[in-house]
């Protein structure tokens, strides 16, 4: 039976670059593979899945809310690579479980695990509940040489924990932290506030 995998990390651990990795591998192979990405991600071009690294590839399909996945044709496919998969609806990431189980296609989905205040992602929730292999993707802390396990936003270099949840940005906006780094940025931020 196909599996469903879940691959997650902070921001700049690498996600896509891994990814892409992937991908160039089955195609080396002769093998057939999807690139799937959200339709909100609009960051790289409408249709680009790109690292930071610079490797790029092209989507193939880009999904929406309400894209039946299970109507999708997929026989002849050996893997479906999915990038920034927080940013799918629950519903999304069931037919994606679905595929793997009625089309024997496996599913390997990238992404996000939590938002900037530390809460799962709608996506990652249901890959957390569903994936047969959960793996880390790791990278170290912007301050320090802990583990990154947060994505702490900011705004004009202040960290924050306002604003929408979903406000797509990169290294300019985000950075991974530790725990404990997140902890002493949001209580320097608090001070800063309370000062002016």
């Amino acid at each position: 039976m196909a599996k469903l995998y879940f691959r997650y990390g902070t921001v700049g651990s690498a996600k896509t670059l891994n990814l892409l990795a992937v991908a160039h591998n089955y195609r080396q192979q002769g093998k057939r593979i999807l690139l799937l990405r959200p339709e909100l991600d609009t960051r790289f071009g409408k249709e680009s899945i790109k690292s930071r690294a610079g490797l790029e590839m092209a989507a193939d399909i880009l999904v929406a809310p309400k894209t039946p996945l299970l109507e999708m044709h997929w026989e002849g496919v050996s893997c479906i690579l999915v990038d920034e998969a927080q940013f799918l609806t629950g519903h999304n990431i069931e037919e994606l479980r679905k595929i793997t189980l009625l089309k024997d296609v496996p599913v390997i989905c990238y992404g996000l695990r939590t938002d900037f205040r530390t809460r799962l992602f709608d996506g990652s929730l249901r890959l957390m509940e569903l994936a047969d292999s959960i793996e880390e993707v790791k990278s170290t802390c912007h301050y320090c040489n802990r583990k990154s396990v947060a994505n702490l936003k900011h705004v004009d270099g202040v960290a924050t924990l306002d604003g929408p949840v979903v406000q797509l940005g990169a290294e300019e906006r985000y950075y991974p932290v530790c725990y404990k780094c997140y902890h002493v940025q949001i209580e320097q931020a608090a001070k800063q506030f309370a000062e002016v």
